[in-house]
């Protein structure tokens, strides 16, 4: 933290702003605020001048070679779990996803799009050690992922926000909506981004409305290419629980793959009928 008193001036009251990394601080001298992270990616960059996340104020790099970015301070609040159907944050989530400047960044950055084929191979080699027979669930809603893969192949790949929650949407007391907390971006099918609000937030006799809020219903196998996700977040987190031996995160996760599986079927069924 001296550092970054060094970086910032040492009239300036520095905190830590808490999160998961603990890089992020709270800037504060005569009443303004700024937003401290070290090492941000210089993704954070686009995003500011796309007005996704608070604006971008400066960039300095320290001697140790850290990277420290200041932004406006925002006042405001994250969004409420029931707020997630708002059609505002459908409206962001499309402009996101056909964002051309968001995409080449990532790109210039070294990001290659994820593919459904690298992540089918990765999930079934995470279970391979796993005796799916006894987990009837895990074994129905692999021969699922293998069913509809071929739907979910050659789609555009666009930048997708990868950790949809409603803790990383910020609504200023002017009344603008933030997405932040970029450091799960990937470039792949927007279906990822879509299986996770779906799956949390909106019950499932919304889901057409909402994806038709974010104007994609109409995509081609999209019902298809959502459940794919679906399926595939709740069996990594499945294998994540293993990981931990955590035996009730695990059955939590196996009870949330036999309601998809049945869920999955059902929806993919009716979206064919219309």
């Amino acid at each position: 933290m001296d550092g970054l008193k060094q970086a910032l001036g040492m009239e300036w009251t520095i905190m830590p702003a808490g999160g998961n990394t603990g890089d992020a601080y709270v800037a504060e001298k005569h009443n303004k605020r700024l937003f401290l992270k070290r090492n941000s990616s210089p993704f954070l960059a686009v995003l500011s001048a796309e007005g996704i996340v608070p604006k971008l104020i400066w960039t300095k790099r320290m001697e140790n070679g850290d990277v420290i970015t200041a932004q406006e301070w925002m006042e405001g609040r994250e969004l409420k779990s029931a707020e997630m159907q708002d059609p505002e944050v459908a409206e962001l989530l499309s402009k996101i996803h056909r964002s051309q400047e968001l995409l080449h960044m990532l790109m210039r950055l070294g990001k290659k799009p994820v593919t459904t084929d690298d992540s089918f191979a990765h999930i079934c080699s995470r279970l391979s050690q796993l005796e799916i027979t006894e987990f009837p669930d895990v074994e129905r809603a692999i021969r699922l992922l293998e069913k509809l893969l071929p739907l979910t192949r050659n789609q555009k790949q666009v930048v997708c926000h990868g950790d949809l929650n409603h803790n990383n949407l910020l609504r200023s007391t002017s009344g603008y909506l933030y997405l932040v907390d970029w450091d799960n971006a990937l470039i792949a099918d927007p279906a990822q981004d879509y299986s996770m609000i779906l799956k949390e937030y909106i019950p499932m006799e919304a889901w057409q409305n909402w994806l038709e809020d974010c104007g994609v219903a109409e995509e081609e196998n999209l019902p298809a290419r959502i459940s794919w996700y679906l399926l595939y977040e709740t069996l990594a987190e499945f294998c994540l629980r293993r990981d931990k031996s955590d035996a009730a995160g695990m059955q939590a996760q196996l009870e949330e793959l036999r309601t998809l599986n049945s869920r999955i079927t059902k929806f993919i069924l009716t979206s064919s009928a219309e």
